[in-house]
């Protein structure tokens, strides 16, 4: 079968919702194109697998950022999930809805109907919320199950204590409209396995005659007969096939792939296209611009007093753990990547938080996630939530399977290092309040020699990362802004039957990890299609 009502490009977070909410209607067929393999693989299924799976190249794009001045001119790994599910396959597993007030931003930017009224019932669609509050803004029932921490930790309680010694209080509930606060993280995690968008939304419908999954089938080009979408080519076991869609082409290949997919099929900046060899189908200048993505260095201490997560990762130690996940009990190995946030301001008169910090009772090696210091420590990051700079995602030749440019311009805007700056400070802090004295055992990076707003700000250079949140690539907003590539419906500029969902439209960034809101991008693309 190879004409389908809807082809979908892109098997991520919204391309997997966007798929079994249109199939569920039993009213259209769907074609679901992923790049990557099924999701077979033992670690995308163990919630601390993340830390395996951010150099595994056969489930993640491996993608890597241009060198910048705030890099200090080295090239950033960026991991993007390249399986069913996407990125929330191989995420560190954590749910953040993000403010109400960064949805009501995106309504008065020109998109009505995205204000946080609007989307609220689409993130209460997507979630079961397992935990104790029953409060009206969370889901019941949905497929996503989403839980509290099934654990506490002292150095967790002490983090928490020594904040609230500060002037930020516990907040009962982050992803109900407000952040400030300091919270356990909540979870895409149930009964000790991963919950990623193919495991709660595609695969209760793999057995749904409407829906045609392909997996390991690169897509191309998008194919245009004028200024409307008729389906893709796709590259698949060395063979050229072309996939027809007689209503619409929905891209969700995410911030990386869905602005180069577009600029390989001649929509994009005319500049751009013809100095590549792209002949311009539609000239379009706003995609792969707007990039924004959180991006900090890593504070680390060392603990005294108490055990941490270093230590249940080696020996003994960690075949107990294995036990203990295998029996359904709390184990390092549904853990997700932060245990604890602190939302903050880095300034008192902010009506909200604009500083989201983590706290993890573990330390990695030179701050690297993907390895684990060998002796007890601690790990504090702090990052600017709504981040003024902006980079680009372009295309760099006409191969599909060159991999693009990606400059996002890290700490680029005053106002990003200013933010930085008042976190990493807070951070200091956090490590030094009186309920932390009796298990901190002293900084290890950057350490005490490190004093001046100069120095603090060059840690950022040496070890600053991505925090993996990009966004904004194919910004939504109205055909006046010369930014936006898609409309308050999604749909391309220009172009009829091509539209995009996934974490490229986002206009500006949701204080948030941006999984949650990648999720209902898909719920409000299949609202969209199902109610048209």
């Amino acid at each position: 079968m190879e004409d389908f009502d809807y082809v979908i490009v892109g098997a991520g977070s919204a391309g997997c919702v966007l798929a079994a909410r249109l199939a569920e209607t039993n009213r259209h067929t769907v074609c679901l194109i992923e790049a990557g393999p099924r999701d077979w693989h033992p670690m995308i299924h163990i919630p601390v697998g993340w830390m395996k799976l951010m150099r595994n190249t056969r489930f993640n794009w491996a993608y890597e950022a241009e060198p910048s001045e705030w890099t200090g001119g080295r090239r950033i790994p960026v991991p993007r999930g390249k399986t069913l599910g996407g990125s929330s396959s191989i995420n560190g597993n954590v749910f953040n809805r993000g403010a109400a007030s960064d949805f009501d931003h995106w309504a008065q930017l020109g998109n009505p109907g995205w204000d946080y009224d609007s989307v609220l019932p689409r993130f209460r669609d997507l979630e079961d919320w397992l935990g104790p509050t029953k409060d009206e803004k969370r889901g019941k029932g949905g497929p996503l199950k989403v839980t509290p921490s099934d654990w506490s930790h002292p150095l967790c309680e002490a983090f928490f204590a020594g904040a609230e010694s500060l002037g930020i209080p516990r907040n009962p509930d982050y992803n109900s409209g407000s952040q400030f606060g300091t919270a356990y993280a909540q979870r895409t995690i149930a009964s000790g396995r991963r919950q990623s968008a193919a495991t709660a939304f595609l695969k209760p419908n793999l057995k749904n005659p409407n829906l045609h999954v392909l997996t390991g089938a690169h897509v191309t080009e998008v194919l245009l007969d004028g200024a409307t979408a008729t389906g893709v080519r796709i590259k698949r076991g060395g063979q050229t096939r072309t996939i027809r869609a007689r209503g619409e082409v929905i891209l969700c290949g995410g911030v990386i792939n869905s602005p180069q997919l577009l600029q390989l099929s001649g929509i994009g900046d005319p500049d751009h296209l013809t100095s590549i060899g792209v002949p311009v189908t539609h000239a379009l200048p706003g995609v792969g611009q707007n990039l924004r993505d959180h991006y900090t260095p890593r504070f680390t201490a060392r603990v005294k007093g108490t055990g941490t997560f270093n230590e249940r990762t080696h020996g003994l130690a960690f075949g107990q753990e294995v036990l203990k996940w295998l029996l359904g009990k709390p184990s390092v190995l549904s853990l997700p990547s932060t245990v604890c946030y602190a939302f903050a301001k880095s300034d008192p008169v902010l009506d909200e938080s604009d500083l989201q910090i983590t706290f993890m009772p573990a330390s990695y090696k030179e701050g690297n996630q993907s390895q684990l210091d060998d002796e007890p420590g601690m790990t504090l990051a702090a990052w600017q939530q709504r981040p003024e700079s902006t980079g680009t995602v372009l295309a760099r030749s006409l191969d599909p399977f060159n991999k693009p440019m990606i400059s996002p311009n890290y700490l680029s805007a005053p106002e990003d290092r200013r933010v930085l700056l008042a976190g990493l400070r807070l951070v200091r802090q956090l490590m030094r309040t009186a309920p932390m004295q009796p298990y901190f055992g002293g900084e290890i990076y950057p350490g005490e020699a490190v004093t001046s707003d100069e120095d603090l700000l060059a840690t950022a250079i040496e070890r600053g990362t991505t925090t993996f949140h990009m966004i904004g690539t194919c910004s939504m907003g109205p055909d006046s802004n010369p930014r936006s590539v898609v409309d308050p419906q999604l749909r391309v500029h220009g172009v009829r039957n091509l539209r995009v969902a996934d974490a490229s439209i986002m206009p500006t960034m949701p204080a948030a990890n941006t999984n949650a809101a990648s999720l209902m991008i898909g719920e409000m693309a299949a609202s969209f299609l199902t109610t048209s």
